[in-house]
């Protein structure tokens, strides 16, 4: 359709085939290197895939990063992006990861839900600050956390950071895409589900996108930024693929942001 190529990205990086699959070695490596402070399938509802994975550091926690994959909500799980919770860790932040129930088997409006429930569940099992990071259509669902009445009280004024990166803020162009059959979005839902209509939020936000991914993901980002007033960081050398590395270095400045260190 229309804007098909526009949303495409793994038809516009050199072997973008290769990153699936080396997610999931590194993740799954990850986790039985650190089988002793990690948790897996912790549930948060009763649908087969409302489970999260939480990931303590040495020592007491001074918080927790709430990670929330990308996939264009319909493809991955929590289980390839294990490896990205060793920047917070080595903070001394614990990490949690949800899964979410994919699209078409359920609608974008429901995953955000399920999203909210995670971030509920998973406050309640921790204590301290909060910090919401998400990757692509993870970073609309922590974009839509936002939201007022989305989160309870208890649970929103624990939010100390909000990265959304790579995100979508304004789904009304992914009506124009063929990805529309199984997202099934209509105007009505596009407008309630676009964080870009949302008030502008009280919690530090910054937008956060890789400087050679596809114009409309720019496009998403800054759009995002400007309705906010918030910060805006467009990473030098990054494509959409591994604008995430960033989240496994500890020294780098997107884990120093989610951890405020």
């Amino acid at each position: 359709m229309q804007l098909d190529d526009a949303y495409a990205n793994a038809a516009h990086i050199p072997g973008a085939e290769t990153y699936p699959p080396r997610w999931a070695a590194q993740a799954l490596a990850f986790r039985q290197a650190l089988a002793d402070r990690a948790e897996a399938d912790r549930r948060y509802g009763d649908a087969p895939r409302e489970v999260f994975d939480l990931f303590h550091p040495e020592g007491p926690a001074k918080g927790c990063v709430i990670f929330v994959h990308g996939g264009y909500w319909k493809a991955f799980d929590k289980s390839a992006w294990s490896h990205l919770a060793a920047g917070p860790l080595a903070r001394g932040w614990a990490v949690a990861m949800p899964s979410y129930t994919l699209c078409p088997d359920i609608r974008i409006s429901g995953i955000t839900r399920q999203i909210a429930a995670a971030v509920t569940a998973i406050a309640g099992l921790t204590d301290g600050p909060l910090a919401l990071a998400g990757h692509s259509a993870g970073g609309h669902l922590v974009a839509r956390m936002l939201a007022p009445g989305m989160l309870p009280a208890t649970v929103r004024e624990r939010l100390t950071h909000v990265v959304p990166i790579s995100p979508l803020s304004d789904l009304a162009p992914l009506m124009q895409t063929s990805m529309n059959e199984v997202l099934r979005l209509d105007a009505e839902e596009a407008a309630a589900e676009s964080p870009l209509h949302q008030p502008v939020p009280r919690v530090p936000v910054t937008v956060w996108v890789g400087a050679q991914e596809r114009p409309a993901f720019l496009d998403q980002a800054a759009w995002l930024a400007r309705a906010w007033g918030a910060g805006h960081v467009v990473a030098e050398g990054r494509h959409h693929f591994d604008v995430i590395d960033a989240l496994a270095d500890p020294e780098s400045r997107l884990v120093a942001l989610l951890t405020g260190t």
